[in-house]
C-alpha cells in the first residue's frame, strides 16, 4: 500500500493547483483572505489546515484555481465569498486557511 506524501500545510491539495478558465497557477504573492481588506473578484490560490478544513472546504467548492468574489471584509472578523453562484460566510479561523490573490 503506498501512502500519498503529505504538502507543506498538511493539507492534502495546499500545494497543488487546478487549472482556471482564466489561467493556471497563482503567480503573484498570495495572502490570507482575513487580511484583504478590498471587495471584488480573488483567485485561490491555496487551502491549508488539516485534513478535515481542506476536506469541507473542498465540498464548499472552495479549491485551489477557483475564481471567486469577496463581498464583505470586516477586518478578518467574518467574510462573505460569492463562489459558484452561491454565498458563503466564513468564519475567522476559516478565512485565515485560505490564500488569495486579488485579480483586480
Amino acid at each position: 500500500m503506498f501512502r500519498k506524501k503529505r504538502s507543506e500545510g498538511g493539507c492534502f491539495f495546499s500545494g497543488k493547483t487546478l487549472k482556471s478558465r482564466r489561467g493556471k497557477c497563482c503567480k503573484r504573492k498570495y495572502r490570507p483572505l482575513s487580511e484583504n481588506r478590498r471587495t471584488g473578484k480573488v483567485k485561490i490560490c491555496k487551502v491549508t489546515g488539516d485534513r478535515k478544513v481542506c476536506a469541507r472546504m473542498a465540498a464548499l467548492g472552495v479549491r485551489p484555481g477557483e475564481e471567486a468574489e469577496l463581498l464583505c471584509s470586516r477586518g478578518g472578523t467574518q467574510c462573505l465569498l460569492k463562489i459558484h453562484g452561491g454565498i458563503l460566510s466564513l468564519d475567522e479561523l476559516s478565512s485565515e486557511n485560505i490564500m488569495v490573490t486579488s485579480m483586480e
